[in-house]
């Protein structure tokens, strides 16, 4: 029986100017057991779309409503290209998320997975805040630091066609990595490192292109003064979130590989590792049954570091 969906905007005020933040509840947060599960998409700048398999928690015997949302700037919340630069940053998001916890008033029973750059934004969430009702976390193919990450990602190139590594040197040595030529080599990338499922998902297709049709939050970010491209590092401060039972989930094939993500394993007390053998970034489209009962028995039972 498929659970009931419901959708709507939040309204979420900056600096006296408010704006909108869409939702899509599947299931009944009033009925959750251990709270709802609150999905943080990746990016930043793409929507939740690609994570709509998540949907699949809200269906199981333990009753578990998801909340999706697509983060200020992206999907069908409000667009404000208008924004300078430092209008973007890592605080905003968090207060995004606090609001939306607020309006289902779920502040004190909640979990969340975050998948990518929505493992960032969670991270920082329990450093900066330290949420007392957070339950259970999930990490999802996410990264303790943009440097590890980077490092993974050069030693995957040489595995690509000649042709595709060429593309990525020329264009981002002159600054033209928004050129079709590199965004087919970046799709060559993502078929072997991203989604292994052929074609892609039109969900996935359909994220990943609207960080390409409006790329304000993702410039912004990247190259801002968050500097998660290069800079971003949560290694010296995973202390401040170890007390938070966790899964920590990543692909064989993963361009967050074992390095990006083994800092949060050995920093966080009660922690479970689980790998895909046959996925890469998006084990919940490539290993969809094994995931939904990985995460769903996790976000059941206790668990034992």
């Amino acid at each position: 029986m498929a659970e009931r969906v419901t959708e709507g905007k939040i309204p979420f005020t900056v600096d006296g100017e408010t704006f909108e933040t869409y939702y899509k509840l599947v299931g009944d947060v009033a009925s959750c057991t251990h709270g709802p599960l609150v999905v943080l998409h990746g990016g930043p700048g793409i929507s939740h779309d690609y994570l709509i398999p998540l949907a699949d928690i809200a269906s199981r015997p333990t009753s578990t409503a998801v909340i999706f949302y697509d983060q200020l700037g992206n999907g069908q919340s409000s667009r404000i290209p208008s924004k300078d630069p430092s209008f973007w940053t890592i605080d905003l998001f968090i207060a995004e998320l606090e609001n939306l916890l607020a309006f289902f008033e779920v502040t004190d029973c909640f979990n969340i997975l975050g998948h990518s750059w929505g493992g960032t934004l969670v991270s920082e969430f329990i450093i900066r805040r330290q949420p007392r009702g957070l339950r259970r976390l999930v990490l999802a193919n996410a990264l303790a630091s943009a440097k590890l990450r980077n490092e993974a990602i050069a030693r995957l190139r040489p595995g690509l066609p000649e042709d595709v590594q060429a593309a990525f040197k020329k264009h981002e040595a002159a600054g033209t990595t928004k050129s079709e030529e590199y965004k087919a080599a970046m799709m060559v990338f993502w078929a072997k490192h991203a989604c292994r499922l052929q074609p892609f998902p039109p969900e996935f297709l359909y994220s990943i292109n609207l960080a390409d049709e409006d790329s304000t939050v993702l410039d912004a970010m990247r190259n801002g003064s968050e500097g998660i491209a290069m800079h971003w590092d949560v290694t010296d401060r995973i202390q401040l979130m170890r007390h938070v039972p966790t899964l920590l989930i990543n692909g064989e094939h993963d361009y967050m590989a074992d390095s990006v993500c083994a800092p949060f394993y050995w920093g966080i007390d009660r922690v479970k590792w689980v790998k895909f053998a046959n996925s890469s970034h998006s084990p919940h489209w490539e290993e969809r049954e094994r995931y939904m009962t990985v995460v769903g028995q996790f976000l059941d039972n206790d668990i034992r570091a």
